[in-house]
């Protein structure tokens, strides 16, 4: 079959990352072999998963049995909630790698700043990030769901910028503050929930403009996102679906009707997750 070409983002180290990801938040480690292999069929070749997904090892089975060489798929991870501590999270990446059965990640985030724990301190799970990223076993590092003052504290502390800010945007929730601190500071922005869950499929802006371009719903908003410049990773388990999503780059969104999904936003009262400054939950 025909596979998408799917553009790549060149990160602030020189390092590049598909624009267009595959998720695995919420997959069941049963279901994660056979979709993320229906995702690599179909031309995804960015994975984006995390220790406290529960299904690291999963990813890594389907890429190895791919047939594709490790090369050609870029991996994310995320550092769990439990092992901030720097020889916690030491040890944390080196499972992850276990688990994988690779001997490197393309991209290693701290998943949630989580200022209320550690005694506020994650300057040094960062300045462990940095270790992982000498000495190879993360070829990019970065965060996720941090704040514009947590990216100054890590500007103002420590020697790395992160690659990128994993965060929620959708257009119910543009998050515009902190994408705009990372275009200022050459951070790519990645978004988590894209579609706000679904709860954006029905909208009456969307659901017109899909009819106009003879889209679903779904394409229209992750091509909202494309045209922002961010790096998105949808999640389906519907083969599809899989598929569907990566159709993305062979139409485009006009000036007005990016303007009009823009526009939808609701501010935090659109944030459908945690927020960054109080969240701190952490894994049994």
């Amino acid at each position: 079959m025909t596979t998408t070409t799917i553009p790549d983002i060149t990160l602030n180290d020189g390092n590049t990352i598909p624009q267009l990801g595959f998720g695995v938040f919420q997959i069941e480690p049963r279901d994660t072999v056979a979709a993320v292999r229906e995702a690599l069929r179909v031309g995804y070749r960015h994975i984006d998963t995390a220790q406290m997904y529960g299904n690291e090892a999963e990813v890594g089975q389907a890429i190895r049995t791919s047939g594709l060489e490790r090369e050609e798929v870029f991996v994310t991870s995320k550092l769990s909630n439990a092992f901030h501590r720097p020889d916690d999270a030491r040890k944390a990446i080196q499972s992850t790698l276990d688990e994988l059965k690779f001997n490197y990640v393309d991209l290693f985030l701290i998943h949630w700043p989580l200022p209320t724990r550690y005694d506020g301190d994650f300057v040094s799970t960062w300045k462990a990030l940095e270790e992982f990223r000498a000495d190879g076993r993360a070829r990019s590092i970065g965060v996720s769901n941090f704040q514009v003052p947590h990216l100054e504290r890590l500007a103002a502390e420590t020697d790395t910028p992160p690659a990128v800010n994993q965060v929620e945007v959708h257009p119910y929730f543009g998050n515009e503050q902190v994408r705009a601190y990372g275009r200022e500071h050459d951070i790519a922005t990645e978004a988590w929930s894209p579609i706000a869950q679904g709860k954006v499929l029905g909208d009456p802006v969307i659901t017109e403009i899909a009819g106009k371009l003879q889209r679903t719903p779904a394409q229209v908003v992750l091509r909202w996102h494309i045209q922002r410049g961010d790096i998105v990773f949808p999640k389906s388990v519907t083969r599809e679906r899989i598929a569907e999503n990566t159709h993305i780059f062979d139409f485009s969104l006009d000036d007005e009707d990016m303007g009009r999904i823009t526009g939808l936003d609701r501010g935090e009262n659109g944030r459908q997750g945690a927020h960054p400054d109080t969240f701190d939950w952490m894994p049994a």
